[in-house]
């Protein structure tokens, strides 16, 4: 079966109703179908968390939060294993990406599954590594 990881823009991208919520909609529907597995790890879970704080405030992010915990058929990565832990290191001291973004890439490549990300600019030099596939939810 398939594995998609999503990064924090993909799901804001679902909630906020932006451009590629179609393609992140269609991802949860086949997982909810079983044909394919989404996961996320914790680290970008929180970087969706903040953001909702910002701009609806902590009694609305906690819901969604809860939600997405609740009714998402997204597994949330809650644990750091020594490979993820030793490639975010590799990843963070090679360059300049964020540690979410390390993470994420991390948790993609340790794992075998597909980024699914709208960051292009942080990305995309992974990208043309052809280590890890993307699934870019907008140009």
């Amino acid at each position: 079966m398939s594995e998609y990881i999503l990064d924090a823009c993909a799901v804001l991208a679902f909630l906020n109703g932006e451009e590629g919520v179609s393609v992140v909609r269609r991802l949860l529907d086949q997982a909810k179908n079983n044909e394919i597995t989404l996961t996320m790890n914790a680290v970008n879970l929180i970087e969706v968390y903040y953001d909702r704080i910002r701009v609806a405030g902590t009694d609305q992010a906690d819901v969604i939060i809860q939600n997405i915990y609740d009714t998402f058929p997204i597994s949330i990565i809650d644990t750091l294993d020594p490979a993820i832990v030793h490639e975010t290191a590799r990843l963070k001291a090679a360059g300049n990406m964020s540690f979410a973004d390390a993470i994420l890439v991390a948790t993609a490549q340790c794992s075998g599954a597909t980024i699914v990300s709208c960051d292009h600019i942080e990305l995309e030099p992974i990208e043309r590594h052809g280590h890890i596939p993307f699934l870019w939810i907008r140009p």
